[in-house]
């Protein structure tokens, strides 16, 4: 398996990706309603978007065989209540694939492009029913704030660190 930075030409498969490792991931977690307005259509045009912005920091995992599997999204902090430039968007991986290092592959390459591109630090909000949380805390995450959000019914967790290039060695 190997990491590389999206191009539009992922958007599709980026979209499937996205949908089907939200629905594995949060089941269970957030209203069923909720996991089902996910469409892979809305998805896709939303991904397209992105990967045609010049500062997207968007990175893939895929399969040998050039399966897309993973993926990690970031940019800047998006709420400018933080001290913190950057922010890890969003990181998913396909169940079958999970356990492999692939996340800890896909947090530094995002890290190190938003480094390249002059952040010093970054944050991430994960959903706290996520067991996901424990892997920024085991990659040196501080926790620094928690919020609810109301149309999704659950409660989200910040972590962050202050110096991006703990996440670079």
């Amino acid at each position: 398996m190997y990491i590389v930075k999206a191009n539009v030409n992922d958007a599709k498969a980026l979209a499937h990706v996205h949908v089907d490792s939200w629905r594995e991931t949060y089941e269970g977690i957030m209203p069923k309603e909720v996991l089902d307005k996910k469409s892979y259509e809305q998805r896709e045009g939303l991904w397209r978007k992105i990967l045609q912005e010049q500062q997207s920091h968007v990175y893939v995992a895929k399969t040998v065989a050039g399966k897309l599997i993973g993926f990690a999204d970031g940019g800047k902090e998006r709420t400018g209540s933080y001290e913190y430039e950057g922010e890890l968007y969003a990181i998913y991986i396909l169940k079958e694939y999970q356990r492999n290092q692939l996340g800890k592959r896909l947090l530094k390459a995002v890290a190190a492009d938003l480094y390249k591109n002059g952040y010093q630090s970054m944050l991430v909000w994960v959903v706290a029913n996520n067991p996901s949380k424990y892997f920024y805390e085991a990659v040196q995450g501080s926790f620094i704030d928690e919020k609810n959000i109301e149309e999704l019914h659950v409660k989200e967790l910040a972590y962050g660190w202050k110096d991006i290039k703990i996440l670079l060695i």
